[in-house]
C-alpha cells in the first residue's frame, strides 16, 4: 500500500465514521476523487455539473466562494444526483446509500470548499464524468 493509499483511507476510515479531524479535512479532495473516479460522474467536477443540472446551483456557488457554505439535505442530493449514479458511489464506498446521503450532505461543502482554494475547482478535480454526461 502506498503513502496516499494508506493517508486516503485513514481520511475515508474517518468520514465514514462521521468523525473527521480538523486537520484531514484539506484531505477531502482527494479522497472523494478516488471515490468519484470509479463512478460515471469520474470526479468531484463531474458531481458537482450533476449538482448544478440538479438545481442545486446556489449551493454550489457557496462551496466555491468565500461565504458560508450552504447547507444541502440528502433528499437534494438524491434528486439531483439520481439513484444510478449514487448507487456507484455507495457501491464504491460498501455502505447503503442512505450513509453515502449522510456523508455528502455532511462532508460535500466542505469538499468542494477545499477543491477550489480560488473559487475555481483546481485541475485534478474539474474533469467532467466518464461516461461525458
Amino acid at each position: 500500500m502506498s503513502f496516499l493509499e494508506g493517508m486516503l483511507g485513514e481520511v475515508l476510515k474517518n468520514v465514514l465514521k462521521g468523525n473527521l479531524p480538523q486537520q484531514q479535512q484539506s484531505q477531502l479532495p482527494d479522497v472523494f476523487g478516488q471515490i468519484l473516479k470509479n463512478t460515471d460522474l469520474g470526479s468531484i467536477g463531474g458531481l458537482l455539473k450533476q449538482l448544478q443540472e440538479g438545481g442545486l446551483g446556489k449551493q454550489i456557488e457557496t462551496w466555491l466562494g468565500n461565504d458560508r457554505n450552504a447547507d444541502v439535505s440528502p433528499g437534494q442530493i438524491r434528486d439531483a444526483v439520481g439513484n444510478d449514479k449514487l448507487k456507484q458511489i455507495a457501491e464504491q464506498l460498501g455502505l447503503p446509500m442512505n450513509d453515502v446521503l449522510d456523508k455528502l450532505s455532511k462532508y460535500l461543502p466542505e469538499t468542494v470548499n477545499q477543491a477550489s482554494p480560488d473559487g475555481q475547482l483546481a485541475p485534478e478535480h474539474a474533469a467532467q464524468g466518464r461516461s461525458g454526461r
